[in-house]
């Protein structure tokens, strides 16, 4: 007979393993179905090992401005390619093994395969998942196989969660080849420098990128189809960010596309088309094609079980449910924002509420923080001001420069700002944006103000510390209402 399980979750990613264990907590017999490494893209190839790589950007930076600070450093600093790629594909490794002591700890059994949901629950009759050879190209080593490891056959459930996440999204005749056009798996382990980099998309992925190789004295050029960098963000924020990669030396095309690109012995030539018409070619030793990601929804059965899709993304309640009976869906494949913890937190969500608990909360998307690490990091959470006013809301905004707080100019980082949004009725703080040192950090204080329902009272009447950067939140509340202290 088929092995049976209260929950199998079909991917160990950020959603996928934060959904077994919380419902292991809860006493629920649960698998996990992976076919390629536990942590999932996230802690092997994303979010950690990318910010492994910008630390090491950041220490470099600091050190060839040592003299700003008074400091002098006798010799040549240079980057040791081969050691700083070791450096965040061991703190992938490390996330990664961490993961399967947490799955040991809890009792999670690690079904390895590729999962294909055959039959969805009905009644009393469970969901039928069939695990197959992996037939997927694996991009690392997928490590020592824990012990409580299954392997293919039939498996049983009473519910089952996708989680399979996305993968880097190509355009045609621009495919990403490993060598000459990367996807993010190439930037992150690079065997040398190249000399010049064209990026093609300003997202968080492609900006990053073009922060940390600018950073390691790599030429970048960074082609954008929209009229802003990281277009997602406030523009206010975005055009102050443009202007310090501007210095920076990384050169951005905006309004612009790359239609077309040959491929050299060793280099890539690439055509970009303006809005105005015109084009021009630019050749760089390789280029990162960061135009976005697409679901993992295809060979694991949703069309042979009726699940809803909707432009390539499984379509769920505020819950994770499907409109199958027992089948959910978590992360990057049930639609954006493609963020870690956006998945983290709508695992814990579906798991409670599949668990009966009282009072569980539907994910709510607008409270969702957004973070770039690039230099200058960019934080965001809540509505922009642009979006704000096309919903007709009358809004009061705030700004506060870094370059009138003490702390960060003590620290050598005073350019950057804080913009806050408020609706001019309630008091009601709808938004938030930062760009600057350490935002990434600080954004968390504004996406609890948020989740509190706080009003522009209540942020004046907090006690912010001195000497932090965090007063320019304050500050920036305090200008709102025409009340700064500071500037």
């Amino acid at each position: 007979m088929a092995q049976s399980y209260d929950l199998i979750v079909i991917g160990a990613g950020p959603g996928g393993y934060i959904a077994a264990i919380r419902a292991s907590q809860l006493g629920m017999k649960v698998a996990v179905v992976e076919r390629e490494h536990l942590a999932g893209i996230c802690s092997n190839w994303g979010c950690i090992p990318t910010k492994a790589l910008l630390r090491t950007a950041d220490v470099l930076h600091t050190a060839q401005h040592a003299k700003d600070y008074g400091l002098t450093l006798e010799g040549t600093i240079t980057p040791d390619v081969k050691a700083v790629v070791a450096r965040s594909r061991g703190i992938a490794n490390r996330m990664n093994s961490g993961v399967g002591f947490l799955f040991k700890k809890n009792k999670i059994d690690i079904i390895w395969g590729e999962a294909k949901v055959t039959k969805p629950a009905s009644g009393s009759q469970m969901a039928e998942i069939v695990v197959g050879k992996i037939t997927k190209e694996i991009v690392q080593p997928q490590g020592p196989v824990p012990k409580n490891t299954l392997g293919e056959g039939t498996y049983n459930a009473k519910h089952v969660i996708v989680a399979t996440g996305a993968r880097p999204r190509a355009l045609p005749g621009i495919e990403p080849d490993g060598k000459l056009i990367w996807t993010y798996f190439e930037a992150m382990k690079p065997e040398e420098l190249p000399k010049s980099l064209l990026v093609m998309g300003s997202g968080a992925i492609g900006i990053e990128f073009a922060s940390f190789y600018r950073t390691m004295g790599v030429d970048v050029t960074v082609v954008e189809i929209m009229s802003q960098v990281m277009p997602v963000e406030d523009a206010e924020i975005s055009a102050f960010a443009k202007k310090q990669f501007d210095k920076q030396g990384i050169k951005i095309h905006l309004e612009a596309k790359v239609s077309k690109v040959e491929k050299g012995a060793n280099s890539i030539t690439a055509t970009i088309e303006k809005k105005d018409g015109t084009s021009e070619k630019i050749t760089a030793d390789r280029m990162i094609s960061a135009v976005g990601v697409q679901a993992n929804i295809e060979n694991i059965g949703l069309e042979a079980v009726g699940v809803k899709t909707d432009r390539g993304f499984i379509v769920i309640d505020g819950y994770g449910k499907t409109n199958v009976e027992g089948i959910y869906a978590i992360g990057d494949v049930a639609g954006g924002p493609l963020l870690a913890h956006k998945a983290e937190h709508e695992a814990v969500v579906c798991i409670e509420k599949i668990a009966g608990l009282p009072n569980v909360h539907a994910m709510d998307k607008s409270k969702i923080p957004g973070c770039t690490y690039c230099n200058p990091q960019v934080a965001s959470v809540g509505l922009t001001e642009a979006k704000a006013k096309e919903q007709g809301r009358e809004i009061r905004v705030g700004r506060f420069s870094f370059a009138a707080n003490g702390k960060a100019v003590a620290l050598g980082e005073d350019q950057g700002m804080v913009k806050t949004i408020f609706d001019k009725k309630t008091g009601e703080l709808i938004g938030a944006h930062m760009v600057g040192a350490e935002v990434t950090e600080l954004i968390q204080g504004f996406v609890v103000a948020m989740n509190l329902e706080t009003t522009e009272e209540d942020l004046m009447h907090t006690i912010f510390p001195h000497p932090t950067i965090s007063e320019s939140m304050k500050e920036s509340v305090l200008d709102a209402y025409g009340r700064v202290l500071n500037a």
